[in-house]
């Protein structure tokens, strides 16, 4: 995949995790970064960092429970660990550090 079709799809991927997580209700602070990076700030200072990693064609998350990278494939972004999706992973980790159920849509 070529950098430029893998930024179009980071970009989109980034814009819906943003729009999903301003519409989930968690009590969490959002701020966008440039460079195609999210950061999720929680009430205790914890964080989750998303972001597009260029060179490894994937998004990275980094939270509390380690890092995930994370591939675009039929569609879709799939952990390149396990398997899980990326919204999936995501709605988990907020959960885990917010200690309130989470759901991304």
């Amino acid at each position: 995949m070529e950098e430029r079709e893998f930024n179009l799809l980071a970009d989109r991927m980034l814009a819906s995790i943003e729009d999903a997580i301003d519409g989930c209700g968690a009590d969490v602070d959002l701020e966008v970064k440039p460079g195609g990076v999210l950061e999720l700030e929680f009430d205790d200072g914890g964080k989750i960092i998303i972001n597009r990693h260029s060179a490894a064609r994937e998004i990275w998350v980094a939270a509390r429970s380690g890092g995930y990278h994370f591939r675009p494939e039929g569609g879709r972004w799939i952990g390149t660990r396990d398997g899980e999706e990326l919204m999936t992973a995501i709605a988990r980790c907020m959960a885990e550090q917010s200690g309130r159920p989470v759901s991304l849509a």
